[in-house]
Protein backbone atom coordinates (compact mmCIF):
# COMPACT_ATOMS: atom_id res chain seq x y z
CA UNK A 1 0.00 0.00 0.00
CA UNK A 2 1.58 3.47 -0.76
CA UNK A 3 2.13 5.70 1.98
CA UNK A 4 -0.27 9.25 1.43
CA UNK A 5 2.16 11.11 3.69
CA UNK A 6 3.40 13.95 1.51
CA UNK A 7 6.40 15.41 2.34
CA UNK A 8 6.86 19.48 2.10
CA UNK A 9 9.92 21.52 1.38
CA UNK A 10 8.52 25.03 2.21
CA UNK A 11 11.42 27.20 4.22
CA UNK A 12 9.22 29.92 4.77
CA UNK A 13 6.67 27.73 6.36
CA UNK A 14 4.27 29.95 4.81
CA UNK A 15 1.83 26.97 3.09
CA UNK A 16 1.04 24.36 5.80
CA UNK A 17 -2.05 26.09 6.97
CA UNK A 18 -3.11 26.92 3.25
CA UNK A 19 -2.83 22.47 2.69
CA UNK A 20 -4.92 21.83 5.96
CA UNK A 21 -7.94 20.94 4.09
CA UNK A 22 -6.50 18.48 1.94
CA UNK A 23 -6.23 16.63 5.62
CA UNK A 24 -9.69 15.36 5.28
CA UNK A 25 -8.20 13.46 1.48
CA UNK A 26 -6.37 11.03 4.43
CA UNK A 27 -2.94 13.58 3.30
CA UNK A 28 -0.61 13.64 5.69
CA UNK A 29 1.60 16.74 4.94
CA UNK A 30 5.23 16.35 6.86
CA UNK A 31 6.95 19.70 7.06
CA UNK A 32 10.62 20.44 6.25
CA UNK A 33 12.39 24.06 6.24
CA UNK A 34 15.47 23.27 4.94
CA UNK A 35 17.26 20.89 1.47
CA UNK A 36 18.67 18.93 4.03
CA UNK A 37 16.16 18.20 6.59
CA UNK A 38 13.90 16.99 3.82
CA UNK A 39 16.56 14.45 2.19
CA UNK A 40 17.04 13.35 6.19
CA UNK A 41 13.27 12.62 6.27
CA UNK A 42 13.50 10.95 3.00
CA UNK A 43 16.04 8.68 4.15
CA UNK A 44 13.89 7.57 6.93
CA UNK A 45 10.22 7.37 5.74
CA UNK A 46 8.60 6.50 2.39
CA UNK A 47 6.93 9.40 0.42
CA UNK A 48 5.50 8.32 -2.48
CA UNK A 49 4.73 12.27 -3.41
CA UNK A 50 6.68 15.68 -1.95
CA UNK A 51 5.73 19.21 -2.54
CA UNK A 52 8.26 21.89 -3.01
CA UNK A 53 6.97 25.80 -2.17
CA UNK A 54 8.89 28.16 -4.12
CA UNK A 55 7.43 31.60 -2.87
CA UNK A 56 10.64 34.00 -3.34
CA UNK A 57 13.21 34.03 -5.50
CA UNK A 58 12.60 31.45 -8.27
CA UNK A 59 16.24 31.11 -9.02
CA UNK A 60 17.45 30.48 -4.90
CA UNK A 61 18.84 27.64 -4.08
CA UNK A 62 17.89 25.41 -7.38
CA UNK A 63 20.74 23.70 -7.45
CA UNK A 64 20.64 21.53 -4.22
CA UNK A 65 16.62 21.27 -4.75
CA UNK A 66 17.49 19.47 -8.16
CA UNK A 67 19.89 17.77 -6.26
CA UNK A 68 16.69 16.48 -4.35
CA UNK A 69 14.34 16.14 -6.47
CA UNK A 70 16.67 13.98 -9.20
CA UNK A 71 17.67 11.61 -5.85
CA UNK A 72 14.28 8.93 -5.03
CA UNK A 73 13.11 7.50 -7.83
CA UNK A 74 10.16 6.59 -6.54
CA UNK A 75 8.85 9.94 -5.16
CA UNK A 76 7.13 12.12 -7.69
CA UNK A 77 7.89 15.91 -7.64
CA UNK A 78 4.89 18.84 -7.43
CA UNK A 79 5.96 22.53 -7.42
CA UNK A 80 3.78 25.05 -5.94
CA UNK A 81 4.76 28.33 -7.50
CA UNK A 82 4.52 31.79 -7.49
CA UNK A 83 2.87 33.02 -11.05
CA UNK A 84 5.19 35.46 -10.97
CA UNK A 85 8.21 33.20 -10.52
CA UNK A 86 7.04 31.55 -14.43
CA UNK A 87 8.28 34.53 -16.27
CA UNK A 88 11.69 33.61 -15.92
CA UNK A 89 12.97 30.84 -18.50
CA UNK A 90 14.85 29.37 -17.02
CA UNK A 91 13.05 28.77 -13.80
CA UNK A 92 10.22 27.19 -16.12
CA UNK A 93 12.65 24.70 -18.12
CA UNK A 94 14.11 24.06 -14.66
CA UNK A 95 9.78 22.89 -13.65
CA UNK A 96 9.47 21.27 -16.95
CA UNK A 97 12.58 18.63 -16.09
CA UNK A 98 12.59 18.48 -12.46
CA UNK A 99 8.84 18.08 -11.17
CA UNK A 100 5.98 16.14 -12.32
CA UNK A 101 3.25 18.58 -12.46
CA UNK A 102 2.94 22.24 -10.92
CA UNK A 103 0.59 24.37 -9.37
CA UNK A 104 0.25 28.32 -8.94
CA UNK A 105 0.00 29.96 -5.86
CA UNK A 106 -2.18 30.61 -3.79
CA UNK A 107 -3.60 26.64 -3.35
CA UNK A 108 -6.76 26.00 -4.73
CA UNK A 109 -7.05 22.70 -2.26
CA UNK A 110 -9.27 20.93 -5.00
CA UNK A 111 -7.40 21.67 -7.91
CA UNK A 112 -4.62 20.05 -5.60
CA UNK A 113 -6.25 17.20 -4.64
CA UNK A 114 -6.55 16.18 -7.92
CA UNK A 115 -3.22 16.90 -8.93
CA UNK A 116 -1.49 14.86 -5.43
CA UNK A 117 -4.15 11.91 -6.39
CA UNK A 118 -2.41 11.84 -9.84
CA UNK A 119 0.84 11.58 -8.66
CA UNK A 120 0.08 8.84 -6.23
CA UNK A 121 -1.39 6.63 -8.41
CA UNK A 122 1.68 6.68 -11.14
CA UNK A 123 4.04 6.33 -7.76
CA UNK A 124 1.89 3.36 -6.75
CA UNK A 125 2.23 1.88 -10.57
CA UNK A 126 5.82 2.25 -10.44
CA UNK A 127 5.88 0.41 -7.05
CA UNK A 128 4.23 -2.48 -8.69
CA UNK A 129 6.20 -3.24 -11.11
CA UNK A 130 9.40 -2.36 -9.06
CA UNK A 131 8.27 -5.33 -6.79
CA UNK A 132 6.96 -7.38 -9.60
CA UNK A 133 10.21 -7.59 -11.21
CA UNK A 134 12.77 -10.23 -10.65
CA UNK A 135 16.14 -9.05 -9.26
CA UNK A 136 19.06 -8.14 -12.08
CA UNK A 137 22.05 -9.10 -9.57
CA UNK A 138 22.87 -12.04 -7.61
CA UNK A 139 25.01 -12.73 -5.01
CA UNK A 140 27.92 -11.41 -6.93
CA UNK A 141 26.23 -8.39 -7.79
CA UNK A 142 26.85 -8.80 -11.87
CA UNK A 143 23.71 -8.53 -13.72
CA UNK A 144 22.13 -11.06 -15.53
CA UNK A 145 19.54 -13.43 -15.64
CA UNK A 146 20.22 -15.25 -19.09
CA UNK A 147 21.35 -18.93 -19.43
CA UNK A 148 25.04 -18.87 -20.52
CA UNK A 149 25.05 -15.81 -17.34
CA UNK A 150 23.80 -18.74 -14.51
CA UNK A 151 26.24 -21.13 -15.81
CA UNK A 152 29.15 -18.77 -15.46
CA UNK A 153 28.01 -17.91 -12.06
CA UNK A 154 27.62 -21.63 -11.15
CA UNK A 155 31.32 -21.98 -12.13
CA UNK A 156 31.93 -18.83 -9.87
CA UNK A 157 30.37 -20.42 -7.00
CA UNK A 158 33.34 -23.36 -7.75
CA UNK A 159 35.83 -20.87 -7.81
CA UNK A 160 35.55 -19.06 -5.11
CA UNK A 161 36.31 -21.70 -2.81
CA UNK A 162 39.90 -22.19 -4.06
CA UNK A 163 43.09 -20.92 -3.99
CA UNK A 164 44.04 -22.46 -7.20
CA UNK A 165 44.80 -19.81 -9.99
CA UNK A 166 42.21 -18.36 -12.36
CA UNK A 167 41.96 -17.42 -15.91
CA UNK A 168 39.05 -15.50 -17.03
CA UNK A 169 38.42 -15.11 -20.88
CA UNK A 170 36.20 -13.10 -23.01
CA UNK A 171 35.56 -10.42 -25.68
CA UNK A 172 37.43 -6.88 -24.41
CA UNK A 173 34.23 -5.15 -22.69
CA UNK A 174 32.55 -8.28 -20.80
CA UNK A 175 33.18 -7.14 -17.35
CA UNK A 176 36.39 -9.88 -16.93
CA UNK A 177 37.65 -7.30 -14.47
CA UNK A 178 34.17 -7.37 -12.68
CA UNK A 179 34.07 -10.90 -12.11
CA UNK A 180 38.07 -11.15 -10.89
CA UNK A 181 36.42 -8.28 -8.18
CA UNK A 182 33.53 -10.76 -7.53
CA UNK A 183 36.17 -13.52 -6.66
CA UNK A 184 37.94 -11.75 -4.77
CA UNK A 185 35.41 -9.93 -2.92
CA UNK A 186 33.67 -13.79 -1.87
CA UNK A 187 36.84 -16.10 -1.27
CA UNK A 188 39.25 -16.64 1.37
CA UNK A 189 41.42 -13.65 0.82
CA UNK A 190 38.93 -10.77 0.69
CA UNK A 191 40.23 -9.21 4.36
CA UNK A 192 43.94 -8.81 1.61
CA UNK A 193 43.92 -6.70 -0.70
CA UNK A 194 43.50 -6.72 -4.31
CA UNK A 195 45.98 -5.20 -6.81
CA UNK A 196 45.12 -4.99 -10.51
CA UNK A 197 47.69 -5.00 -13.23
CA UNK A 198 46.80 -3.71 -16.36
CA UNK A 199 49.86 -5.68 -18.83
CA UNK A 200 49.12 -4.09 -21.88
CA UNK A 201 49.41 -0.72 -20.55
CA UNK A 202 52.88 -0.28 -18.30
CA UNK A 203 56.11 -0.05 -20.82
CA UNK A 204 58.08 -2.03 -21.31
CA UNK A 205 60.88 -0.56 -20.05
CA UNK A 206 59.02 0.11 -16.46
CA UNK A 207 57.18 -3.12 -16.23
CA UNK A 208 59.77 -5.55 -14.47
CA UNK A 209 59.78 -1.91 -11.31
CA UNK A 210 55.87 -2.22 -11.40
CA UNK A 211 55.65 -5.69 -10.70
CA UNK A 212 58.71 -6.54 -8.23
CA UNK A 213 59.36 -2.81 -7.32
CA UNK A 214 62.85 -1.61 -6.62
CA UNK A 215 65.50 -0.67 -4.04
CA UNK A 216 66.66 2.99 -3.88
CA UNK A 217 69.06 4.03 -6.08
CA UNK A 218 68.40 0.75 -8.34
CA UNK A 219 68.52 2.74 -11.24
CA UNK A 220 68.76 6.42 -12.57
CA UNK A 221 65.75 7.96 -11.09
CA UNK A 222 64.92 5.53 -8.40
CA UNK A 223 65.48 8.16 -5.49
CA UNK A 224 63.76 5.80 -3.07
CA UNK A 225 62.58 1.95 -2.13
CA UNK A 226 59.47 1.25 -4.56
CA UNK A 227 57.26 -1.93 -3.39
CA UNK A 228 56.22 -3.41 -6.49
CA UNK A 229 52.66 -4.84 -7.56
CA UNK A 230 53.25 -8.73 -6.66
CA UNK A 231 54.38 -7.76 -2.99
CA UNK A 232 51.71 -5.50 -2.67
CA UNK A 233 49.21 -8.09 -3.59
CA UNK A 234 50.66 -10.32 -1.01
CA UNK A 235 47.96 -11.83 1.38
CA UNK A 236 45.16 -11.28 -1.26
CA UNK A 237 44.84 -11.57 -5.18
CA UNK A 238 47.03 -10.24 -7.80
CA UNK A 239 44.33 -9.57 -10.68
CA UNK A 240 46.86 -9.49 -14.53
CA UNK A 241 44.22 -7.97 -16.49
CA UNK A 242 45.30 -8.46 -20.55
CA UNK A 243 47.99 -11.17 -19.52
CA UNK A 244 48.22 -12.07 -23.06
CA UNK A 245 50.10 -8.52 -23.45
CA UNK A 246 52.82 -9.37 -20.92
CA UNK A 247 56.38 -9.05 -23.11
CA UNK A 248 58.41 -13.02 -23.10
CA UNK A 249 60.95 -12.05 -21.01
CA UNK A 250 58.43 -10.75 -17.77
CA UNK A 251 56.50 -13.91 -18.82
CA UNK A 252 59.64 -16.15 -17.64
CA UNK A 253 59.89 -14.03 -14.60
CA UNK A 254 56.23 -14.45 -13.73
CA UNK A 255 56.39 -18.39 -14.04
CA UNK A 256 59.62 -18.52 -11.64
CA UNK A 257 57.23 -16.17 -9.40
CA UNK A 258 54.56 -18.37 -9.63
CA UNK A 259 56.61 -21.52 -8.88
CA UNK A 260 59.04 -20.33 -6.19
CA UNK A 261 56.99 -17.70 -4.48
CA UNK A 262 59.35 -15.62 -3.62
CA UNK A 263 60.50 -11.70 -5.70
CA UNK A 264 63.78 -9.65 -5.91
CA UNK A 265 63.12 -6.03 -6.13
CA UNK A 266 65.45 -4.57 -8.86
CA UNK A 267 68.60 -3.89 -7.45
CA UNK A 268 68.05 -6.11 -4.55
CA UNK A 269 69.96 -9.56 -3.78
CA UNK A 270 67.79 -11.27 -0.84
CA UNK A 271 64.32 -13.12 -1.90
CA UNK A 272 60.60 -11.80 -0.28
CA UNK A 273 58.14 -14.28 -0.23
CA UNK A 274 54.84 -13.33 -1.46
CA UNK A 275 51.83 -15.41 -0.91
CA UNK A 276 49.13 -14.11 -3.18
CA UNK A 277 46.32 -15.99 -5.53
CA UNK A 278 46.15 -14.59 -9.20
CA UNK A 279 43.32 -14.31 -11.61
CA UNK A 280 44.60 -13.29 -15.28
CA UNK A 281 41.92 -12.19 -17.55
CA UNK A 282 42.46 -11.95 -21.53
CA UNK A 283 40.32 -10.78 -24.33
CA UNK A 284 42.81 -13.20 -26.96
CA UNK A 285 43.00 -16.72 -27.92
CA UNK A 286 46.03 -18.44 -25.45
CA UNK A 287 45.98 -21.59 -26.96
CA UNK A 288 46.91 -19.72 -30.85
CA UNK A 289 49.32 -17.07 -28.91
CA UNK A 290 51.27 -20.34 -27.67
CA UNK A 291 51.30 -21.64 -30.76
CA UNK A 292 52.61 -18.50 -32.42
CA UNK A 293 55.35 -18.34 -29.56
CA UNK A 294 53.92 -15.29 -28.23
CA UNK A 295 52.90 -16.80 -24.86
CA UNK A 296 54.67 -19.47 -22.77
CA UNK A 297 53.14 -22.45 -22.65
CA UNK A 298 54.58 -23.49 -19.39
CA UNK A 299 53.18 -20.20 -17.91
CA UNK A 300 49.75 -20.96 -19.72
CA UNK A 301 49.07 -24.42 -18.40
CA UNK A 302 50.28 -22.86 -14.76
CA UNK A 303 47.63 -19.67 -15.55
CA UNK A 304 45.03 -21.95 -16.62
CA UNK A 305 44.09 -24.52 -13.89
CA UNK A 306 40.97 -22.85 -13.06
CA UNK A 307 39.04 -21.42 -16.48
CA UNK A 308 35.98 -18.97 -16.98
CA UNK A 309 34.64 -17.13 -20.10
CA UNK A 310 32.18 -14.50 -19.61
CA UNK A 311 30.13 -14.47 -22.26
CA UNK A 312 29.96 -11.86 -25.29
CA UNK A 313 26.85 -9.43 -24.47
CA UNK A 314 25.17 -10.29 -27.83
CA UNK A 315 24.82 -14.32 -26.78
CA UNK A 316 23.09 -12.88 -23.58
CA UNK A 317 19.58 -12.38 -24.78
CA UNK A 318 17.00 -10.49 -22.70
CA UNK A 319 19.85 -9.40 -20.54
CA UNK A 320 20.47 -6.49 -22.97
CA UNK A 321 17.42 -5.17 -21.71
CA UNK A 322 17.78 -5.33 -18.15
CA UNK A 323 21.19 -3.89 -18.28
CA UNK A 324 20.19 -1.54 -20.60
CA UNK A 325 16.95 -0.29 -18.17
CA UNK A 326 19.29 -0.52 -14.94
CA UNK A 327 22.04 1.44 -16.73
CA UNK A 328 19.17 4.41 -17.38
CA UNK A 329 18.15 4.30 -14.10
CA UNK A 330 21.46 4.88 -12.73
CA UNK A 331 22.63 7.64 -15.12
CA UNK A 332 19.38 9.63 -14.68
CA UNK A 333 19.54 10.01 -10.99
CA UNK A 334 23.08 11.11 -11.47
CA UNK A 335 21.80 13.21 -14.56
CA UNK A 336 18.50 14.89 -13.35
CA UNK A 337 18.27 17.77 -15.61
CA UNK A 338 17.78 15.23 -18.70
CA UNK A 339 14.46 14.93 -20.52
CA UNK A 340 14.78 11.47 -21.21
CA UNK A 341 12.28 9.00 -18.86
CA UNK A 342 12.62 6.16 -20.46
CA UNK A 343 13.33 3.95 -23.43
CA UNK A 344 11.12 3.80 -26.04
CA UNK A 345 10.14 0.39 -27.61
CA UNK A 346 12.31 1.36 -30.64
CA UNK A 347 15.04 1.91 -28.96
CA UNK A 348 15.08 -1.42 -26.89
CA UNK A 349 14.66 -3.40 -30.13
CA UNK A 350 17.46 -1.59 -31.82
CA UNK A 351 19.05 -2.75 -28.41
CA UNK A 352 18.66 -6.42 -29.29
CA UNK A 353 19.37 -6.19 -32.90
CA UNK A 354 22.92 -4.92 -32.24
CA UNK A 355 26.01 -7.22 -32.47
CA UNK A 356 27.76 -5.09 -29.67
CA UNK A 357 30.98 -5.74 -30.74
CA UNK A 358 32.12 -3.10 -27.93
CA UNK A 359 30.16 -6.13 -25.53
CA UNK A 360 28.65 -3.56 -22.04
CA UNK A 361 31.11 -1.49 -22.49
CA UNK A 362 29.86 0.12 -24.96
CA UNK A 363 26.25 -0.26 -23.77
CA UNK A 364 27.38 1.69 -21.03
CA UNK A 365 28.71 4.15 -23.06
CA UNK A 366 25.48 4.71 -25.63
CA UNK A 367 22.99 4.72 -22.19
CA UNK A 368 25.25 7.50 -20.53
CA UNK A 369 25.26 9.58 -24.03
CA UNK A 370 21.77 8.89 -24.58
CA UNK A 371 20.92 10.20 -21.04
CA UNK A 372 22.42 12.96 -21.35
CA UNK A 373 21.91 14.03 -24.59
CA UNK A 374 18.22 13.29 -25.49
CA UNK A 375 15.88 15.84 -25.74
CA UNK A 376 12.91 13.26 -26.12
CA UNK A 377 10.76 11.86 -23.42
CA UNK A 378 11.88 8.72 -24.28
CA UNK A 379 15.08 7.73 -25.83
CA UNK A 380 14.99 7.03 -29.40
CA UNK A 381 17.50 4.99 -31.58
CA UNK A 382 18.89 7.60 -32.63
CA UNK A 383 20.12 8.86 -29.06
CA UNK A 384 21.81 5.40 -29.12
CA UNK A 385 23.25 6.24 -32.21
CA UNK A 386 21.45 3.15 -33.61
CA UNK A 387 19.85 4.92 -36.15
CA UNK A 388 20.65 2.75 -38.93
CA UNK A 389 19.17 3.76 -42.49
CA UNK A 390 17.76 0.30 -43.77
CA UNK A 391 17.23 -0.76 -47.44
CA UNK A 392 13.75 -0.89 -48.49
CA UNK A 393 12.42 -4.42 -47.89
CA UNK A 394 10.59 -3.91 -51.07
CA UNK A 395 13.37 -3.39 -53.21
CA UNK A 396 14.58 -6.96 -51.98
CA UNK A 397 14.31 -10.27 -52.99
CA UNK A 398 15.12 -13.40 -50.41
CA UNK A 399 18.49 -14.12 -52.35
CA UNK A 400 19.27 -10.42 -51.64
CA UNK A 401 17.92 -10.21 -48.11
CA UNK A 402 19.31 -13.49 -46.96
CA UNK A 403 22.90 -12.18 -47.91
CA UNK A 404 22.96 -8.77 -47.07
CA UNK A 405 22.49 -10.62 -43.39
CA UNK A 406 24.77 -13.31 -44.19
CA UNK A 407 27.16 -10.63 -44.93
CA UNK A 408 26.65 -8.05 -41.59
CA UNK A 409 26.89 -11.08 -39.50
CA UNK A 410 30.38 -12.75 -41.15
CA UNK A 411 32.11 -8.99 -41.38
CA UNK A 412 30.76 -8.15 -37.63
CA UNK A 413 31.96 -11.70 -36.26
CA UNK A 414 35.19 -11.15 -38.30
CA UNK A 415 36.26 -7.99 -37.17
CA UNK A 416 35.54 -8.52 -33.35
CA UNK A 417 37.44 -12.17 -33.83
CA UNK A 418 40.59 -10.76 -35.70
CA UNK A 419 39.63 -11.96 -38.62
CA UNK A 420 40.76 -15.08 -37.29
CA UNK A 421 38.62 -17.81 -39.17
CA UNK A 422 38.83 -20.93 -37.02
CA UNK A 423 37.74 -19.02 -33.82
CA UNK A 424 35.06 -17.39 -35.76
CA UNK A 425 33.47 -20.65 -37.43
CA UNK A 426 33.44 -21.97 -34.22
CA UNK A 427 31.10 -19.38 -33.20
CA UNK A 428 28.82 -19.49 -36.06
CA UNK A 429 28.84 -23.21 -35.95
CA UNK A 430 30.13 -24.01 -39.08
CA UNK A 431 33.40 -25.86 -40.85
CA UNK A 432 36.30 -23.64 -41.67
CA UNK A 433 35.92 -25.10 -45.23
CA UNK A 434 31.83 -23.91 -45.51
CA UNK A 435 32.93 -20.09 -44.02
CA UNK A 436 35.97 -19.61 -46.59
CA UNK A 437 33.12 -20.48 -49.12
CA UNK A 438 30.84 -18.29 -47.61
CA UNK A 439 33.70 -14.97 -47.62
CA UNK A 440 34.12 -15.79 -50.78
CA UNK A 441 30.66 -15.94 -52.57
CA UNK A 442 29.87 -12.80 -50.30
CA UNK A 443 33.00 -10.60 -51.50
CA UNK A 444 34.45 -10.48 -47.98
CA UNK A 445 37.68 -8.94 -47.79
CA UNK A 446 39.82 -10.58 -45.06
CA UNK A 447 43.21 -7.69 -44.65
CA UNK A 448 45.80 -9.64 -42.52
Amino acid sequence: MIAREVLVLDTAGLSLEQLQPLSRESLNFVPARSVEEAARLFRSRHFSVALVVFDGEPESGLRAIESLVSGPASAEWIALIEPRALQSRDFRTFILRAFADYHTLPIDPQRLAVTIGHCIGKASLRQELESGKPESTGKFHIGGRSPVMQLLFQKMEKVIGSDAPVLIGGETGTGKELVAHAIHQHSARAGGPLVVVNCGAIPATLIQSELFGHEKSAFTGATQRKIGRIEAASGGVLFLDEIGDLPLDMQVSLLRVLQERTISRVGATQCIPVDFRVIAATHIDLNEAVAQGRFREDLYFRLNVLSLTVPALRERGDDIVLLAESLFTQFAARHGNGNARGLSRDALDALMRHDWPGNVRELINRIQRAVVMSENRLVSPADLGLDVARRSITTLTLDDARNSFERDLLETRLRANGNKVSQTARQLGVSRVTLYRMINKLNIALDH
